[in-house]
């Protein structure tokens, strides 16, 4: 899985009741064919990423045909959440 395009957005909690920080981060990944999350459309991922100061974890993620914008529902294998977290923790690093 190669992340072709990304955009990343800090979510402010209005209310305060939230810890930390959290972020949304819309991937546009690459699978090959064979795989069961490829589509000919592409392939997004939608991550939640939450950082209450030991660092950055997933909260959940979404996996979505770009076609006709579905969720898949399939789960990643731990590999590949730990990929994807990395390069979100990269890019939070950046921001920070």
């Amino acid at each position: 899985m190669d992340i072709i395009e990304y955009t990343m957005e800090e979510l402010i909690d209005p209310t305060g009741i939230i810890q930390g920080k959290r972020y949304e981060f819309l991937l546009d990944v690459e699978v090959e064919e064979d795989d069961e999350l490829y589509s000919e459309a592409g392939t997004q991922i939608r991550l939640l990423i939450g950082d209450e100061g030991e660092g950055p974890f997933i909260i959940n993620y979404y996996i979505i045909d770009k076609k006709d914008e579905r969720y898949i529902e399939l789960a990643l294998e731990e590999e590949e959440e730990q990929e994807l977290l990395s390069f979100c923790k990269e890019k939070i690093e950046l921001e920070g």
